[in-house]
């Protein structure tokens, strides 16, 4: 017996199905895509097939030269394999740069660079163990659309088409409705040049407190995302273009300014669940002038968009590079250490001196796994702790009998 009539449950259950598939489409979770740790922008008219090359053989150089300082920062004596890496495989993705880093040329100019451009991104696709690429273009205010988009163009014809994993980044972006013009661009592209819907991605710079806060309150980041159709892998954050326009005077321009920090606490909301990543921004700030003072910089600011969820940003420079690495490797050496006796006793169901519960169990076994992708680590160093078993702890799913 139940006090509950059969047809209440059932309109019950058809309300709440409903709410179910909603948020199912709306908060996928993760992709299971490996989150790059940066972003390199290099300007179009300085880039080539051995770009990335090059920037690991100057980032080398800069560690070895100053190897005494860096290993001050260096927690977890990170700093051999760092150098490795660097001399392998320093760029993870890149972007080459039509905006800011490039500016305003003669349209004949840009015209030969984005065609460059095309072809640079194409050998790379050819090529294993290059990075994932793109471009970022121009805005689409009304101002640079015309440029903006001539150039996306005009590099998909000198990569001879879409090359593979191509992402194409979309600065000063300000209002949801910009989004729903880029979805529909990309079908444009795709049947333009006959590949699969879908196919074409982009990313959303937010740089602008329009797109944070609209003028009857809402967060137009979040509406963005869902207006993207899917076609949104990130949120890169433009430091310098958004404090300005929030009137940050500007020697207090950065990435940990309060005003930074609410942006990227809107958009780390926006995007949580979503499948979309979020990306911080860069620092100006390079190892040249006072080399000491740039590197301890970008270290800590790496290190703190770290501890606050944020496992991407930008580098401007091969120093910022090395500062890059070793911060990342720091930070998820150490987490690891405590994530594993943790998920273990969870594991367990010991709880030792702290009673974890399915949600951090979550996010240890999210760390250890990004500790792994990044490199900074083989394995979690506990055989019990298969990948399999750290994924199914991520998705709360259960663990597979035969892997306990």
């Amino acid at each position: 017996m139940t006090a509950v009539p059969a047809n209440v449950r059932s309109g019950i259950d058809a309300i709440l199905d409903a709410v179910d598939a909603q948020l199912r489409h709306s908060y996928p979770g993760s992709t299971g895509t490996k989150q790059p740790i940066h972003t390199v922008y290099v300007p179009a008219d300085r880039v080539a097939e051995q770009t990335p090359r090059e920037w690991g053989m100057a980032a080398v150089e800069l560690l070895d030269r100053h190897h005494d300082l860096l290993a001050t920062l260096d927690g977890t004596e990170s700093l051999p394999d760092v150098r490795a890496r660097l001399a392998q495989n320093p760029v993870q993705d890149l972007r080459i740069d039509f905006e800011d880093g490039y500016g305003f040329r003669a349209d004949a100019e840009e015209d030969r660079a984005a065609v460059a451009a095309g072809g640079v991104l194409a050998a790379w696709a050819r090529e294993p163990g290059s990075p994932a690429a793109g471009i970022r273009m121009k805005g689409l205010g009304g101002g640079e659309r015309k440029r903006a988009l001539r150039t996306l163009e005009l590099v998909l014809d000198g990569a001879g088409g879409v090359p593979a994993g191509f992402l194409f980044t979309v600065p000063k972006i300000r209002a949801a409705q910009q989004v729903t013009a880029l979805t529909r661009l990309c079908a444009g592209l795709e049947r333009g040049y006959g590949i699969a819907e879908g196919t074409l991605r982009f990313e959303l710079q937010i740089e602008s407190p329009q797109a944070i806060i609209a003028p009857d309150g809402r967060a137009p980041v979040a509406e963005m995302i869902t207006l993207a159709e899917g076609r949104c892998s990130a949120l890169h954050f433009g430091t310098y273009d958004y404090t300005a326009a929030c009137g940050v005077a500007a020697p207090h321009q950065a990435l940990d300014h309060p005003a930074a920090d609410h942006a990227k606490a809107v958009m780390q909301v926006a995007a949580a669940q979503t499948g979309v990543w979020v990306c911080d921004g860069s620092t100006q700030i390079v190892p040249d002038a006072e080399p000491e003072a740039a590197l301890r910089n970008h270290h800590r600011l790496v290190l703190r968009s770290l501890r606050r969820g944020f496992y991407q940003g930008w580098d401007l420079h091969p120093g910022h590079v090395v500062t890059r690495w070793l911060a990342t490797y720091d930070f998820f050496r150490a987490a690891i250490d405590v994530a594993v006796p943790r998920l273990l006793a969870y594991l367990d169901r010991r709880g030792g001196g702290v009673l974890d519960e399915p949600a951090t169990a979550e996010a240890l076994a999210a760390t250890v796994l990004r500790g792994i992708d990044c490199g900074a680590r083989i394995d979690s160093g506990a055989p019990e702790l298969t990948e399999t078993v750290l994924r199914a702890l991520v998705s709360r799913a259960p663990i597979p009998p035969d892997t306990r």
